[in-house]
């Protein structure tokens, strides 16, 4: 037997290895940064640590790599183990939370820093993202005087967005640089022209924008699909225009092929998507809310949009998606879907006053427009400063609704618009619609002694009162319309002022409408009537002959139309083999008739026979069952016949009636 073979011995472990210099990992910490290898960065960092556990050049260098490199959480965990460190990381902290969208957050975290140029930046971006573009631009605009590259960029992009657009021109000058610049700029600078309504202008610059934006990018070695993508905005904002000047037809190719190429950057995309929704309206509903869907998280059970959607589109435009969503949803009749996503918006939004009139929305296809009535009421009585929007959609769904007196109780809430001529006919509308005369006179009278007293060079007065003399006229208050009429004469001395001012007058006084009547500038041409005579005679004779003629002549015009009115007559069509000469038998004028109505219908005679009784009882059930038998067997041939019979009348009437459409046959042959 052979022996056991010997284990080998394992070699004893060698003693560890001595980490390397920490000169040499700051050299290769060094090198991958250079060379944006941030994840390698990390590493050894990490060693660097592992060294020296306080290291703030290390724990710096990480943070930052982390952040680079995307991994924000991470970044925001190192920043958390070293708070005992004597370190400020409270930037890089605020930056964190800034893109996670922790906007308050970030914002607390930054007051503590001294205020520096990267923290007015941070500051400012996210104020941008909070949608407080006021403060934001106040910010750029401190910053002018910094030699930051871009910062032009950033300050028009505030400005347009704050509503500032008449700013922009300040801000070119004061960092003299022409629109033209850059291709980011020349955008800038287009939508700022887009506010201001010079749209032609925006075009061109628009164009040009694209041109230079081409030109730069090819440059840089970029490819054809990046370059499309890094252009995109240019491209939505030029649909827009397209939209705006009413070529539709142009907006919605460009609206369709950003999409359908889907080579642009997310919010682009959003835009795109929104806008082509918003152009095509109800038509098209299902493919608008499929269009909608690219937007939202796929992972979100109800609608809610991206997490980088919602990071890069601004508060009202992300408050426009959701709006036109529920709009479709609406349109669509999908009450539950419109319901879900009109509860969550109060807390997207808290400051806008757009989720209570979807909510209003909602309830008025719901046939619920009372509620819809008493949320509006209680939104305008809780934030007065919101209610005009309010109260006007109040009064539209009161007024659709049936209710003259909410319409009207909500208008009259609405202060700055009180004594305007549309407010004014609306109200008095209202009121005259509820029954309430005496309400709508007031009105009348509050507008006029407004306009009145206003010192004001379009003032309305000329246009109210005669309405309002009108309204008095309507309603029988002949004193009340003939003291309007009096002052309108006495203010603007117009003729039909004087006109309905002695028409309204004669009816009360005829003495002093005849004096008013003298005032009235005489006529051209008949000084010489004698208006006496004239109202004595019996009126104007006519001439015979041109009677004769006119009566000649609607005869002959009524001949004429005799002749065109009567049609050609078209040849008899007849049925397949049919001979007119020789046309046969006539038809059976009974054959839409049954048979039992016809006049040759003759009932079958019952065999009184068979109820005579013959012979003992027993004979009698022995002659019924040979008779049950027979029967049977003779009924096969008399079946036959019956339904030769019934499936000969049956091939008779679908010769005879013509098959009618279907439902959906007839639906289809009109689509």
């Amino acid at each position: 037997m052979a022996p056991k073979p010997k284990n080998n011995p394992k070699p004893s472990p060698s003693p560890s290895q001595p980490p390397p210099p920490i000169e040499d990992l700051f050299a290769s910490l060094n090198k991958h940064i250079q060379r944006s290898e941030y994840k390698q960065a990390v590493k050894v960092a990490d060693q660097v640590l592992g060294i020296a556990p306080g290291d703030e050049d290390a724990i710096r260098c990480k943070v930052v790599a982390l952040i680079k490199s995307d991994s924000i959480e991470n970044a925001l965990t190192t920043i958390q183990s070293a708070k005992n460190l004597p370190i400020d990381f409270s930037f890089f902290k605020a930056y964190c939370l800034y893109r996670q969208n922790k906007l308050d957050e970030a914002l607390d975290s930054i007051k503590s820093k001294e205020r520096s140029t990267p923290t007015m930046l941070l500051e400012s971006q996210i104020l941008y993202r909070q949608g407080k573009v006021d403060a934001c631009a106040d910010i750029y605009q401190k910053l002018q005087k910094s030699n930051m590259e871009s910062l032009e960029v950033n300050a028009i992009a505030s400005l347009v967005v704050a509503g500032r657009a008449s700013e922009v021109q300040g801000i070119l000058d004061a960092f003299r640089v022409k629109a033209t610049s850059s291709f980011e700029l020349a955008y800038n600078t287009a939508c700022s022209l887009i506010d201001r309504e010079k749209h032609l202008d925006a075009e061109q610059l628009l164009l040009s924008a694209r041109r230079i934006g081409q030109e730069t990018l090819l440059e840089e070695n970029l490819d054809a699909d990046e370059v499309e993508i890094e252009l995109s905005p240019i491209a939505v904002q030029l649909a827009y225009v397209q939209q705006i000047f009413g070529r539709r037809q142009e907006a919605i190719e460009a609206y369709t092929g950003i999409i359908t190429r889907n080579l642009s950057d997310e919010s682009s995309l959003a835009v795109a998507v929104n806008n082509l929704v918003a152009l095509k309206g109800p038509k098209e509903v299902s493919d608008g809310l499929r269009k909608i869907d690219r937007l939202k998280d796929k992972d979100a059970q109800n609608f809610q949009l991206s997490h980088t959607v919602e990071l890069k589109l601004l508060r009202k435009q992300r408050e426009a998606i959701y709006t036109n969503r529920v709009l479709l949803l609406l349109h669509a009749n999908k009450m539950d879907q419109a319901r879900e996503i009109v509860a969550c918006l109060p807390d997207m939004f808290p400051n806008s006053v757009t989720p209570i009139l979807l909510q209003a929305a909602v309830l008025v296809r719901e046939n619920k427009a009372g509620k819809a009535e008493e949320i509006l009421g209680q939104f305008a009585e809780k934030f007065p400063d919101k209610s005009k929007t309010v109260l006007l959609a109040r009064a539209q769904v009161a007024a659709a609704a049936g209710h003259p007196l909410v319409a009207a109780e909500s208008l009259s809430k609405i202060p700055d618009i009180q004594h305007m001529p549309a407010t004014v006919a609306t109200l008095v509308a209202l009121k005259e619609r509820a029954g309430d005369i005496d309400g709508a006179a007031a009105i009348l009278n509050s507008a006029i002694q407004w306009w009145s007293n206003a010192m004001t060079e379009d003032n309305k007065l000329s246009s109210i009162m005669p309405e309002a003399a009108s309204f008095m006229l309507r309603h029988g208050r002949q004193q009340e319309a003939a003291r309007l009429y009096e002052e309108l004469v006495k203010s603007h001395g117009s003729v039909e002022a004087m006109a309905g001012l002695i028409t309204t007058v004669a009816r009360v006084d005829i003495g002093k409408a005849e004096a008013y009547e003298k005032k009235l500038k005489p006529l051209p041409g008949l000084k010489g009537i004698n208006v006496e005579s004239l109202e004595k005679t019996s009126g104007a004779k006519q001439d015979e002959s041109s009677l004769r003629r006119g009566l000649a002549e609607a005869h002959e015009e009524s001949k004429s139309k005799e002749k065109t009115k009567k049609k050609r007559k078209r040849k008899p069509r007849y049925p397949k083999g049919f001979d007119p000469a020789h046309p046969g038998p006539p038809p059976d004028p009974e054959r839409w008739l049954p048979k039992r109505e016809r006049s040759s219908y003759r009932p079958k005679r019952k065999d009184k026979r068979a109820a005579q009784v013959r012979g003992s009882q027993g004979a009698v059930a022995r002659e019924k069952h040979d008779a049950g038998a027979s029967g049977a067997n003779s009924s096969a041939p008399s079946s036959t016949l019956n339904q030769a019979s019934s499936s000969k009348g049956a091939s008779q009437n679908s010769a005879a009636e013509k098959p009618k459409p279907s439902k959906s046959s007839r639906k289809k042959s009109r689509n």
